[in-house]
C-alpha cells in the first residue's frame, strides 16, 4: 500500500512540525500591492494573521511589500522551483491563490530574497534577478537572506539600504545564472547544517537528500 503524502498547508508548511512559516497574502484587486510577512507562530482558527510594522515585533513581521504586477513577474518561477522541490520530497505541490498561502520557513527565505532583489528594480531588469536567483544553490539564498534580514530586514525600514541594496544590485546585474555554478562556499554548508538543525524535516533539506 503506497504510504499517505504528509499533510501539508501551501507551499510545504507543516505546522505540527515547526509553525515558523512565511504568509504571502494576495489580495483580490490587482492594483493592490501583496504582502509577505514572516510568522512565528501559528494559529488554525486564524491562519491568517495580519502583519506588523512594529520594529520590536517579532511574530508576523512584515518582510516586503511588491506592486501586484512585480509578484506576477516572479510568482511562477517561484511556484516552479518550490514545486520541483516538493516533488522530490513527496510532499503536496501547490499554486498561489488569492488570500493567504503559508509557505515553509526555508522556502519563504528564498521567496523574500527574491522579492528584495526585485522591490526596487528596473521590471525590465527582473528577468534577470530570476535568472540570477535560478543560479543560486538553496545554501547560498538561505544565507543571503539571513544576512540581509539581521541588517535591513524591515519592509519599510530596510527598504533600498545596505545588503537590501547589495541584494538587488548583486541579482539584476551579476549574470550567475548563464554559467556553470561551483559548489558553495563552506560558509553556506554550515548555515545549511543550522537550517537543517532547526527544522530538520524542511522541503527542501529533504529534497537534497532525496535518492
Amino acid at each position: 500500500m503506497p504510504s499517505k503524502t504528509p499533510d501539508t498547508l501551501g507551499f510545504g508548511f507543516r505546522p505540527q512540525e515547526s509553525q515558523h512559516h512565511f504568509l504571502v497574502t494576495l489580495p483580490k484587486g490587482k492594483q493592490r500591492d501583496v504582502v509577505i510577512s514572516e510568522h512565528l507562530s501559528w494559529d488554525p482558527e486564524r491562519p491568517a494573521a495580519a502583519p506588523t510594522f512594529a520594529i520590536g515585533e517579532l511574530d508576523g513581521k512584515l518582510r516586503c511589500v511588491l506592486p501586484r504586477a512585480k509578484w506576477d513577474a516572479i510568482a511562477d518561477a517561484l511556484r516552479i522551483a518550490f514545486n520541483t522541490g516538493l516533488k522530490k520530497a513527496g510532499l503536496r505541490t501547490a499554486s498561489w491563490k488569492t488570500g493567504a498561502n503559508p509557505v515553509a520557513r526555508l522556502y519563504g527565505k528564498e521567496l523574500v530574497l527574491l522579492a528584495w532583489a526585485i522591490e526596487d528594480a528596473d521590471p525590465a531588469l527582473i528577468p534577470i534577478a530570476i535568472r540570477n536567483w535560478q543560479g543560486l544553490v538553496p545554501e547560498e539564498r538561505w544565507w543571503l537572506y539571513t544576512m540581509t534580514c539581521a541588517a535591513t530586514g524591515h519592509a519599510v525600514h530596510g527598504r533600498n539600504r545596505g545588503w537590501r541594496k547589495a541584494v538587488r544590485f548583486a541579482l539584476t546585474e551579476n549574470p550567475v545564472g548563464d554559467v556553470d555554478h561551483a559548489p558553495p562556499p563552506a560558509v553556506f554548508e554550515l548555515k545549511a547544517r543550522e537550517d537543517a538543525a532547526d527544522y530538520a524535516d524542511a522541503p527542501t533539506q529533504r529534497a537534497a537528500s532525496a535518492p
